[in-house]
């Protein structure tokens, strides 16, 4: 376009105001819901794939198909699971957890929480949670009346009114404790309100048949389908069941990614079919606007034909005036959606959820800009093509 036209348009946008800043407004609320919930989408995918990609990836996850956590003895997995799975071909560790629910007591306040007991010569699940020691020291074995925290125990009206402290004492299921050690935080507060032990303490505190919650087995990344395969087929064998009919699953890392990233899939795409509706009724606004500024200026458009200008310059003026309108609105828009994930994310790692977090890549801002720009002018289209073909006679005549 020259640039007498651009400038003809942009003193066209500017005395429309009102209108062309609901025009604007309409694409940006749109643009803006977009950006917020790819930007959060990347980063949830982007915190799988750190998961993917961390020492859980050569694990395998053994559990029961009823009874979680030995409720329903009818389902269980014991010791004797977990010496086959120990023999199955491709496992180089395995060891066995319990999950509890507790009761936890500190001076009069009581919480329940979710205890896990594991053999500390064997820490697997703490490598499936990808978490460190913060403060204190880990559990080693014969550490019987002992307990590590989840990170927020230690942060004061958190759980407890003034926190818990390293040596401190707690109550869990009736008996003393004492910390020696907090966990960091892993950003998710139901894990970080978790609770370790030794797993020869379960029976102190859970007298009675206790079942594994979970076996977890270890094996070499390249082996990890096949050994799937071999403990599967190992404990049908030791439990005599055919193969559809097992009571227990075996589930890798890789499997619980592609399950978490399926559903993922399906709520970001929702989300962003809500917000590309959103952007479509916003388009359908523009074009409105478009044809009302083509009747308005209907004279106008015959005086410009009639000192020379061609069909294609008045077709330029108004797709750029609208694709101008588009861009203004992609770029408030990835504005006002950057401030919002900035906020949000803030806000979420305060509360404790630290893995949701949003991720912002130049294409994504460049993306939206773009998306919002071709919306402005493929709405624009029917309009300028309109104004383009009006005849400048009828046009002068025109009151």
């Amino acid at each position: 376009m020259k640039g007498e036209n651009i400038q003809y348009s942009l003193r066209n946008i500017r005395h429309r105001k009102t209108r062309s800043f609901l025009t604007i407004f309409s694409i940006l609320i749109g643009i803006a819901t977009i950006f917020i919930f790819v930007s959060f989408g990347y980063g949830l995918y982007n915190y799988i794939g750190q998961l993917s990609s961390s020492s859980s990836a050569n694990k395998l996850i053994i559990q029961s198909k009823g009874g979680f956590g030995g409720l329903d003895e009818s389902f269980k997995l014991d010791e004797n699971d977990l010496k086959v799975v120990n023999r199955a071909g491709g496992v180089t560790d395995a060891t066995g957890i319990y999950v509890k629910s507790a009761e936890v007591s500190v001076g009069n306040e009581r919480i329940y929480a979710s205890l896990l007991a594991f053999d500390p010569k064997k820490p697997l699940m703490i490598e499936v949670s990808n978490i460190e020691i913060e403060s204190g020291r880990v559990l080693s074995s014969g550490d019987l009346g002992k307990v590590v925290l989840g990170y927020n125990y230690q942060i004061p009206k958190k759980i407890f009114e003034k926190g818990v402290k390293l040596n401190d004492n707690i109550d869990i299921q009736g008996k003393k404790l004492r910390v020696i050690g907090f966990y960091n935080s892993v950003g998710n507060p139901s894990d970080d309100s978790q609770i370790y032990i030794v797993n020869d303490y379960v029976d102190t505190l859970y007298p009675g048949n206790n079942s594994y919650s979970w076996i977890i087995a270890e094996t070499e990344i390249k082996n990890v389908a096949q050994t799937k395969e071999n403990i599967e087929k190992a404990l049908r064998k030791y439990r005599n069941q055919d193969i559809g009919k097992e009571d227990f699953y075996v589930q890798s890392f890789e499997d619980m990614i592609k399950s978490y990233s399926s559903a993922l899939d399906i709520v970001v795409a929702f989300v962003i079919l809500i917000a590309l509706i959103s952007v479509f009724v916003s388009a359908i606004n523009t074009a409105n606007t478009m044809i009302t500024s083509v009747i308005e200026r209907y004279k106008e458009i015959g005086i410009l034909k009639a000192i020379g200008a061609r069909n294609s310059e008045i077709l330029k003026i108004f797709l750029f005036e609208s694709a101008f309108l588009g861009f203004i609105a992609g770029c408030a828009g990835v504005l006002v959606g950057f401030i919002g994930t900035y906020i949000g994310g803030a806000i979420l790692l305060n509360v404790g959820f630290g893995f949701l977090q949003p991720y912002y890549s130049f294409w994504l801002f460049l993306g939206c800009i773009v998306f919002a720009t071709l919306t402005g002018a493929i709405s624009g289209v029917l309009p300028a093509i309109r104004a383009s073909k009006i005849n400048p006679v009828e046009a002068l005549r025109y009151e």
